[in-house]
């Protein structure tokens, strides 16, 4: 029997020898390949924290002490110790989350996979705890070095450092990298740290209460003893700088241990009793490989197997390569190109260069891309700064992470009609990560924002065009974003407008001056293209007459589709976003403010937070499908379902009850 198979609660650790220990390592990472592999998910920075993990549930006493994940990607390990070790639906519709997970065990606390935030809760439970008389209870925070380079990280060390009564232990899980390499000053600084002889003393209580009183009997002497004072302060300081050059954390007051070998069972346990001893906010230091123990992960230079899809667990090889392009790839190809053409053109990330597709940027032009680490409230303020001194930044994050910048956008950006670009990636619906991942927020976001400008593409010539009309604007926020995975086919329109609106399907000819009228206007929304004109065709086959137009740019709304929308008995408008204050809300608006009072249906994703599963699942979940769609409109043009299609002249009102809304009925 597996060492592994016997744990199934993190008490039962405490029985096994230091041998035992190793063994369950190694089985842990060889799970972790084999599972992995089979489902896709974040390998890489899993194998890096088996011995972490094992020692902060050997150290602490979960869920008695909280234990927290950031980001949660790293928390695989813990979901083995804590009697998850089914991993054959890993991140698939109704199986096993990617992230902790309050539904599956009591262990897991925060499930939000945005970085930088565990310090923040970590500062709310701790000052809980000690309000309700629980201050025996530790939190015990697990941080990546990449997820520091967040503000909000810092903020929330600056008031824990306030309360030298709190039992937090902070454990910085420092492998050198986010998705990348850690950049910054941070970066540069935690890699000058060393593991120093006299930490184990300075983390004794009784060496505390020797040095305070010391302290206070020299300061509160005469002249001699002041002098005497500083003479063994600034002494005691140089020695520890030379030992071990903490200064970055004990300025703020908090006692540091480190750096600590992370695959050193021992080394770890001994670092975070002596943490857990100390009577106040520790920092425990833990250096980590990410991908330890899998040599396919370490040799993979761009993010050590941070996340992978499917993959053969002997090489590290994809098990198939979709021959379609990503959206990415496109964005990619497109941005080189510009800067080729526009050396005024720069671009800034939140550590994700690779994965929002900068890298061939910024491989032709490394100094013009700016990693800012995981900080995207930073990069668009900065952003705006570098739109004042005369360049085109262009702002490539996932659409999930821009939530994170909102007030920069509107104060910094929109304020003062800088022409900054946001691109982003992972737009809409993105499956397996989940609720916290999918870029279903944007577009009522930024509905908002005074004088934006948001491109949503259909397929790749419009994500080209689009993004090089976005960077042409220099006196206003745009947007361009767009899905997750494989591009979309090439639709084709029939006709361009005036305006630059895309007519992608008429029921029969435009009429004599060019407009058209159908009973529906389906207005498609970027990635919608196929399934709006899979709803057209469904339509026609009950004789019901369409137009499927794409607005390209969604907002400001186009003229000509508060026109079409006049001559259409119905606009069905269909997006991968929230319906409530999203792109069919605006269009409604805008086509009141025009006195038009054609019936509008918002199609879209509802206010709620959509577990993990693939695109195509969490669609078929919310009713954002062809057949749904169709199903509803042809209720709407017949009466039979709200909101109605305008009646065609001679037609009765609908004769079907409609309900009445009533305040009083319970």
């Amino acid at each position: 029997m597996s060492i592994l198979s016997t744990v199934q609660h993190p008490q039962d650790l405490s029985k096994l020898t230091e041998e035992q220990l190793d063994r369950l390592a190694e089985e842990i990472r060889q799970f972790l390949i084999a599972n992995v592999s089979a489902t896709g998910g974040h390998l890489g920075p899993n194998l890096g924290v088996v011995e972490l993990t094992l020692a902060i549930h050997r150290v602490f006493d979960s869920p008695r002490d909280s234990i927290i994940f950031d980001t949660g990607h790293q928390s695989y390990v813990h979901k083995l110790l804590t009697g998850r070790q089914d991993f054959s639906t890993l991140r698939q519709q109704g199986g096993l989350s990617g992230y902790p997970e309050r539904a599956e065990s009591v262990h897991d606390i925060v499930e939000s996979s945005h970085a930088s935030s565990s310090l923040s809760w970590a500062d709310g439970i701790s000052r809980a705890r000690r309000l309700g008389g629980e201050s025996d209870r530790y939190v015990v925070p697990i941080i990546g070095d990449g997820a520091l380079t967040g503000g909000m990280a810092w903020e929330a060390l600056n008031n824990i450092a306030a309360d030298k009564d709190r039992r937090v232990v902070i454990v910085v899980n420092d492998n050198g990298r986010s998705y990348a390499p850690t950049v910054g000053g941070l970066a540069n600084q935690l890699s000058k740290l060393r593991r120093g002889v006299l930490d184990k003393v300075r983390t004794h209580p009784v060496y505390e209460s020797v040095m305070d009183g010391t302290k206070q009997r020299l300061q509160h002497g005469g002249p001699v003893s002041q002098m005497v004072y500083r003479s063994l302060h600034a002494a005691k300081k140089g020695a520890k700088d030379f030992w071990a050059p903490q200064g970055l954390f004990e300025d703020l007051g908090m006692k540091y241990i480190g750096p600590v070998d992370g695959h050193s069972q021992k080394a770890l346990e001994e670092a975070l009793t002596d943490a857990k001893n100390y009577a106040g906010p520790v920092i425990v230091h833990a250096m980590t490989e990410k991908g330890r123990g899998y040599a396919p992960a370490r040799a993979d230079e761009a993010d050590q197997f941070h996340a992978v899809g499917v993959i053969d667990p002997e090489t590290g090889e994809p098990v198939s390569r979709g021959a379609a392009r990503s959206w990415t790839s496109v964005f990619e190809e497109e941005i080189a190109a510009l800067a080729d053409e526009r050396e005024d053109i720069v671009a800034l990330t939140g550590a994700m260069l690779i994965p929002v597709g900068l890298r061939k940027f910024a491989q032709k032009y490394p100094e013009r891309v700016f990693d800012v680490g995981i900080a995207e409230q930073h990069a668009v303020a900065s952003a705006a700064g570098l739109a004042y001194g005369g360049l085109h930044p262009v702002v490539a994050v996932y659409a999930t992470f821009l939530n994170r910048a909102f007030d920069q956008l509107l104060m910094d950006v929109a304020l003062h009609k800088a022409g900054v670009t946001l691109v982003l990636d992972r737009a809409g619906v993105t499956g397996p990560d989940g609720a916290s991942h999918h870029g279903m927020w944007d577009l009522s976001m930024l509905q908002i924002v005074p004088g934006i400008q948001i491109a949503a593409p259909r397929d790749s010539t419009r994500l080209r065009e689009e993004l090089r009309e976005a960077v042409s604007v220099s006196d206003a926020p745009t947007v361009v974003r767009f899905s997750k995975g494989s591009v979309n086919g090439e639709i084709d329109a029939v006709e361009r407008l005036a305006d630059g609106v895309d007519v992608l399907f008429s029921s029969t000819e435009p009429e004599d001056d060019g407009g058209y009228s159908h009973d529906v206007l389906i207005v498609s929304v970027g990635t919608m293209g196929e399934l709006s004109l899979d709803v057209a065709r469904r339509l026609q086959d009950q004789g019901i007459t369409a137009t499927v137009v794409d607005p390209r740019w969604v907002l400001p709304v186009p003229e000509s589709v508060v026109s079409l929308a006049a001559r259409h008995r119905i606009v069905v408008c269909i997006e991968d976003g929230v319906k409530v204050g999203g792109v069919g809300s605006r269009i409604r608006q805008t086509m009141r403010e025009a006195g038009v009072d054609t019936a509008l249906n918002e199609v879209g994703l509802p206010v709620e937070f959509l577990a993990h599963g693939s695109r195509d699942q969490v669609l078929q979940r919310v009713g954002l499908t062809s057949a749904q769609i169709a199903q509803d409109t042809v209720a709407q043009v017949l009466g039979t379902k709200v909101p109605f299609a305008r009646r065609l002249p001679g037609e009765n009102m609908p004769t079907g009850e409609v309900p009445v809304f009533n305040p009083r009925r319970s």
